[in-house]
This record gives C-alpha cells, structure tokens and sequence, in this order.
C-alpha cells in the first residue's frame, strides 16, 4: 500500500465471497456519505471515493483483496471505524 497523508487510515481484507460488488459498495457509500471529511478506499496505487459506487467498482476488489480505508479527518473515526466492521462482516450477506 502506498503511503498517504490521510489523517486516518485502516487496512481491511474483503472477505465477501462475491467480492466488492454493487450492494456492498452502496453499503459504504451510505455510511461514507455521513462523514464530515472524505473517506477514500485505496487498493496499491488506485484511490476510490467510498462515497461513489461507482468509483468503488473501479478497484476491482474480489474475495481476498486488502484494502485500505482512509479519511481525511479524525472526526471520521467513527464512520471509519464502522466501514471496517462492515466490511469485515461480509457487508452482512
């Protein structure tokens, strides 16, 4: 992963057996929505804003790939903190 100037950052491994499909990305994006700041899904050198489905889509992310959950602001620790959960839940499928 490369190194980056969020001010928080957690890594997270998809464990959905689908992946980061449409349903999970919209799970995010609705909590990424909440956030005072920009959360960000990094995957290598790729950055996706969390609060875009689409973009999300764009990492390509099946079962097994790690990725890193970035936002701009500590105040966003709680929705961070909460998409980590949601993601290590199997986005609840």
């Amino acid at each position: 992963m490369a190194k980056s100037s969020y001010e928080i950052s957690r890594e997270v491994t998809i464990i959905n057996e689908l992946g980061l499909h449409a349903r999970a990305a919209a799970k995010i994006a609705a909590l990424a929505q909440k956030a005072e700041s920009k959360i960000w899904l990094l995957k290598n050198e790729e950055k996706a804003d969390a609060s875009s489905i689409l973009d999300m889509l764009t990492l390509a992310c099946p079962n097994g790939t790690k990725i890193m959950v970035s936002a701009d602001k500590n105040s966003d620790i709680e929705i961070l903190n909460r998409i980590i959960e949601l993601v290590q839940r199997g986005f609840e499928e």
